[in-house]
């Protein structure tokens, strides 16, 4: 709205004295800037309402998620968390549960909270109108539903980008919009020790650890940061208990 105020008293202050077209470029362009940056830092709210820690959370309780499963290398993961007593969640790629049904399956069997991360996970997911939205987090919803008989309210957009297409799709289906604050970059970066002083530098009461299982480094790095969290006297807890938000529709 402010950026629409600020065209017209620019377009009426053109009738008394000369405004340069370039203003309204400098304008536009302030715009654009602010959007990309409100758009792509999912905690800055700037078009819904997103989960990204519990600040309230005084006592050193964590939540651990992962993203883009499930894959071959989640059962990796899953006997890491069993061996550490851990419940953690997964944010799940839909194209990737028809491919391994049976990995959500025992997902779901071993306690651990299912969110939907959309159908595609498309490198253009922050492009597509409302519909499309909508029909990516049904069709993922729906698979969830098939193999664990619930529905799932969590959902991560892709790469944490959020739009008003995204809003209003959200506004539909009624999920709760997961983020993160401590982003532990395991997806792109290849070494574990970067990745391991990534996480637990920025440990604190409360917080949410964005995770991949589908890469070893990931893995690897996964047992040493479940071992520092113990000596640390840090406590994981499932996600729906850290936010205070039930995982699923009753």
């Amino acid at each position: 709205m402010l950026f629409y105020v600020i065209v017209v008293l620019l377009f009426l202050l053109n009738f008394f004295i000369e405004v340069k077209w370039y203003w309204f470029l400098v304008v536009f362009a302030i715009r654009f800037i602010i959007l990309m940056i409100g758009s792509s830092l999912i905690h800055l709210n700037f078009h819904l309402e997103a989960y990204c820690s519990n600040k309230l959370e005084t006592q050193k309780k964590i939540a651990i998620t992962f993203d883009d499963g499930p894959s071959l290398n989640t059962f990796l993961v899953l006997d890491l968390l069993r061996k550490h007593d851990v419940k953690a969640t997964f944010f799940c790629i839909g194209k990737n549960i028809e491919k391994h049904p049976e990995i959500l399956e025992k997902i779901n069997q071993e306690g651990h909270i299912i969110g939907n991360h959309s159908y595609s996970h498309s490198s253009f997911f922050d492009f597509y109108r409302k519909n499309k939205v909508l029909n990516e987090l049904e069709i993922t919803n729906a698979l969830i539903q098939t193999i664990t008989n619930k529905k799932a309210r969590f959902f991560r957009p892709p790469y944490g980008v959020t739009n008003p297409s995204i809003r209003k799709a959200l506004e539909v289906t009624g999920h709760k919009v997961i983020g993160w604050n401590i982003r532990s970059l395991d997806g792109i970066i290849k070494n574990e020790r970067i990745i391991y002083n990534r996480i637990i530098n920025r440990l604190s009461p409360g917080a949410i650890i964005l995770m991949h299982d589908t890469t070893l480094q990931s893995v690897n790095v996964l047992e040493k940061i479940l071992l520092f969290l113990k000596e640390n006297n840090y406590s994981v807890i499932p996600l729906e208990q850290l936010l205070n938000i039930n995982a699923y529709e009753n």
